[in-house]
């Protein structure tokens, strides 16, 4: 995807420490306070539908986390279509709450299969069983429902290029109030994806997910007998076990690449369709030009590490990365991210 660099430097003294709240509010004040302050402001009598597009493990998460960190976690709903699913076959096993899904499908379900066996299948479904689309679209408009006043960040539809067609007039379909629909457009590298799936370290014990190249925790150990370094957990309440590599994460994106390749097509149509508001965004920057539109504290550290009597010392500098063009690039952290996303819904919103 050739999206646009957005500028984010400012150049000066003032650093920013991204990880800490409380200093990264000062940092949004600084990049993008006005604009901030205009969304709020549309928000209090306003509100809009965004699809999150972007491969899976791009980020959408996170950055609808931050996004609603900065205007307000009463304002921005983060609406996922495969935790609304997962949330749907366990209602299937509770006899009222299954009773009220069937009845707001008989009201609101249209399409080619009939209720009766899309019941019977949910009822039997295992995890690698796709709804139909009809049935997604309706699950989607009652979970809308229950969050009227609040903006949707509606992340994981469409999933594949007939869903995109649905998008188009999926406002009209679901009945909702006379919302601006927008698409917010993700591209990350895959070598960067590839990247995180293989340096996370998980805790066994409280589940925590670090990251040992791109974000350790404040203490490391070093294993002398296979020379390798390891993160001891450091969540609050958790009695700081060694983390370990999840199963299968050492394979990188090699298990979902067909998963990925997929998406980037869904990216693809969506940037060349006409009439729909696109916010776009990158999470990378060509090394050679990424201090001209970006602070360093803003790019992604690296972290390296040497054992050196008996201690560990680390090492942190900006990560560079391939992108799928195979150019060296730097790494954004989730802020600039969400500060461009920020100044273009201002844009694309007219406010």
């Amino acid at each position: 995807m050739n999206f646009p660099i957005f500028k984010t430097k400012m150049g000066g003294d003032r650093k920013f420490n991204l990880a800490d709240p409380k200093e990264r509010e000062e940092y949004f004040k600084l990049k993008c306070g006005a604009e901030a302050e205009k969304l709020r402001e549309y928000l209090k009598t306003n509100t809009f539908i965004a699809y999150l597009l972007g491969k899976k493990n791009s980020g959408k998460g996170t950055y609808s986390k931050m996004l609603a960190e900065v205007l307000g976690q009463d304002k921005i709903e983060h609406l996922s279509v495969g935790d609304m699913v997962r949330s749907v076959d366990l209602e299937m096993q509770d006899q009222e709450k299954k009773k009220e899904l069937i009845e707001f499908l008989e009201k609101n379900y249209r399409g080619f299969y009939p209720l009766e066996d899309l019941i019977k299948s949910m009822e039997d479904r295992n995890t690698k069983t796709l709804l139909p689309d009809e049935l997604v679209l309706a699950l989607i408009k009652r979970e809308i429902t229950k969050r009227k006043g609040k903006v949707i960040l509606l992340d994981g539809f469409p999933r594949n290029m007939d869903q995109v067609n649905f998008s188009l007039f999926f406002r009209d379909l679901v009945d909702y109030r006379d919302d601006p629909d927008i698409f917010i457009m993700i591209d990350v590298p895959m070598n960067i994806i590839n990247e995180r799936i293989k340096w996370r370290r998980i805790c066994p014990k409280c589940n925590a997910s670090r990251s040992l190249k791109l974000l350790p925790t404040s203490k490391i150990g070093y294993d002398e007998s296979s020379k390798e370094f390891y993160l001891i957990c450091d969540e609050a309440g958790c009695d700081g076990g060694r983390m370990v590599m999840k199963e299968g994460d050492e394979k990188g994106i090699e298990p979902i690449k067909e998963r990925l390749l997929m998406d980037e097509e869904i990216l693809k149509k969506a940037d060349s369709m006409y009439g729909i508001p696109k916010v776009r965004l990158r999470n990378a920057i060509p090394a050679d030009v990424a201090r001209d539109y970006v602070d360093e504290y803003e790019m992604t550290p690296g972290y390296s590490f040497k054992y050196e009597n008996g201690e560990v010392k680390t090492t942190e500098e900006p990560w560079i990365v391939a992108d799928d063009e195979g150019v060296q690039s730097n790494s954004l952290q989730a802020a600039p991210v969400v500060v461009a996303m920020i100044k273009q819904l201002v844009e694309v919103l007219k406010i």
